[in-house]
């Protein structure tokens, strides 16, 4: 018989808890909802406030993998959806995990989460940037590091702040709060950050997704500010061989990196990062810290 669990007085039946989702390190299903459980607030900061896109896995990263932006089918009628219009269908709605019931009950579908860079509401007005810094091999999340650290001192002197987040793959993202502004013009600029980048590290960095342009160097994918695009959430478990999760990092963190072990967190290290350094995405949930854009160059 499934179980059903009483979360915030919304019954959710919680089903196949002993199966093996991570068969490289035996994390079964029921460990994937407690960690969820375990991170539950700054896992909602990110997310209570966006459509979010599923990339499920029932039968764990060796089985069928599949992306949903509709709400799946037999969703209860207390889970919360927004319009996001798409140009095949304009009454479009999606999920926004807006609380602890719908965040479990979400959960028990074993899913990625992924989110736009614009809250629920305001369509293709993004309060926040993201560049996604993905290594060709043998690149590893080294190079990654090295790149990181010049965009952020770049950044900076447009006035910006960014927050670094291991992808939960092999690279990572950087998050930028800003000031409500429309996803074209976010593009605009993310891309031609990119390319500036790729001009002054040309042995690092390129900005074009051409698989001939990249073993070896950093694709600073700039693509992912397209009000259509989502982008994994901060504490999101990943679809990979081990349970790893987008975990924020410190600058320290990204500084110290010399081998890519050292930015690899798995589920189990997560609860006590969060006790010694708190939630380090904090910044991008707090409207205060989001900053404009500069203007753009002539």
């Amino acid at each position: 018989m499934t179980p059903i669990t009483l979360v915030e007085g919304r019954r959710i039946a919680l089903s196949n808890l002993d199966k093996v989702l991570y068969p490289e390190t035996g994390f079964t299903k029921g460990e994937v909802l407690h960690y969820y459980a375990t991170v539950a607030e700054p896992l909602l900061a990110q997310i209570h406030d966006r459509a979010v896109s599923f990339l499920r896995y029932p039968d764990g990263p060796e089985g069928q993998l599949f992306f949903t932006k509709n709400p799946p089918p037999g969703a209860p009628d207390w889970v919360r959806t927004t319009s996001v219009p798409r140009s095949e269908d304009p009454s479009a709605e999606q999920v926004v995990v807006a609380d602890m019931a719908t965040l479990m009950w979400s959960a028990n579908l074993v899913v990625e989460f992924h989110i736009h860079q614009w809250p629920a509401g305001s369509p293709a007005v993004a309060d926040r940037m993201v560049l996604d810094l993905d290594p060709g091999a043998p690149a590893s999340v080294v190079e990654c590091s090295a790149a990181a650290l010049w965009l952020r001192e770049r950044l900076a002197a447009d006035g910006l702040d960014a927050y670094p987040k291991t992808s939960g793959s092999k690279g990572l993202h950087l998050a930028v709060p800003l000031e409500p502004t429309p996803s074209a013009q976010v593009s605009a600029y993310a891309k031609q950050l990119a390319q500036e980048a790729e001009r002054e590290l040309p042995d690092l960095v390129v900005h074009r997704m051409a698989k001939a342009l990249r073993p070896g160097k950093v694709f600073v994918d700039h693509s992912q500010n397209a009000a259509a695009k989502t982008t994994a959430a901060a504490y999101t478990l990943r679809a990979r061989a081990r349970p790893t999760v987008s975990a924020p990092v410190s600058w320290a963190e990204v500084e110290a990196c010399r081998t890519p072990a050292d930015l690899v967190f798995l589920a189990d290290d997560i609860g006590p990062r969060l006790v010694r350094d708190g939630d380090l995405f904090a910044p991008l949930a707090d409207p205060a810290r989001g900053r404009p854009l500069p203007r753009a160059r002539p």
